[in-house]
This record gives structure tokens, sequence and C-alpha cells, in this order.
């Protein structure tokens, strides 16, 4: 605030002494201190506030950027989204004009039947036997019974020992 030195202290507290008097002095410096006490805390609100508003309005900066960035972002993921999707319409409608010009219904159908009919003689060739001994399975089991197969302790009622 002021810069007051010693000696300029010492005046004024001199010259106050003189034109008040020594019965009203202790009043008049607590009033000047009250007053000084009032005025540093008001200082104090008004840098507090504008340092709040400082603050504010970096905030409403920052948000402004994200925002921006983020309907960057959005208008790039619409624009692969929709170069995307014109691929994909363009690449069906190849397959489409490529698939009505390579297979007709009959022939798929005697495509699947032979599939089906060399894939019965793959599995059916093998003798039980073998796929007993190599550990192919020939019924579908639960988790839990496959498990139980393999526990520590007997079923029956026999001792462990």
């Amino acid at each position: 605030m002021i810069d007051l030195g010693i000696s300029k202290l010492a005046l004024i507290g001199v010259v106050a002494l003189i034109v008040i008097g020594p019965e009203k002095l202790p009043k008049v410096a607590r009033m000047a201190g009250t007053l000084l006490g009032r005025a540093q805390r008001y200082i104090n609100e008004v840098k507090s506030e504008v340092s709040r508003e400082i603050e504010l309005e970096e905030f409403r900066k920052m948000h402004k950027d994200v925002q921006d960035a983020a309907q960057n972002v959005e208008q790039s993921i619409h624009k692969t989204w929709s170069e995307t999707e014109q691929e994909l319409r363009n690449l069906g409608q190849e397959t489409d004009t490529a698939m009505l010009h390579t297979a007709s219904p009959e022939q798929l159908a005697i495509k699947a039947k032979n599939f089906r009919r060399k894939k019965l003689a793959r599995t059916s060739a093998l003798p039980a036997w073998y796929k007993n001994r190599h550990g192919q399975r020939q019924h579908i089991i639960s988790g839990s019974a496959r498990m139980a197969r393999h526990r520590a302790y007997p079923r029956s009622g026999g001792s462990f020992f």
C-alpha cells in the first residue's frame, strides 16, 4: 500500500497528539485501525473476485476449445462413416452381380449334397476302437460330467485306500 517509514509515522503521531489531544487519541487510533482493516478486507475481496473472473474466463475458453475439438472429431467420424457406407454399398452391388452370374440354386444344392456325402464318408470311415484309442468323442457330455470322471474320490461306497 503506502510506504511509510518510521520517521513519517512518528511525525504523524506527534501531529495527531497535538491536534486531537491525549484523551481522544486512543479512540481515534481504534477508529483508524478499524477503517484500515476494512480497507484491507475490501482490497482482498476485490483481488479474489478478479482472480475468480480470470479463472472463469480461462475455463470458458477451455470449454470452447474442447467443444470445437469434439465437433471436429464428430465430423470426421460422420465423414468416415458415410465413406464406409458408400464403399459397402458399392461392394454389395458388385457381389450381387457376381453371385447372379456364378451359381444357380440347383448348382448350390448339388454342391451341398456332395459336401454332406463326403463329410459322412470321412467321419464314419474310422472304426470305433480307433476313435476311442485316440480320444475322439462320440457323445457330447457336459463339463461337470467330464470332470466327474477324473475326481480323486470314487463314487461307490468304498474307501479311498
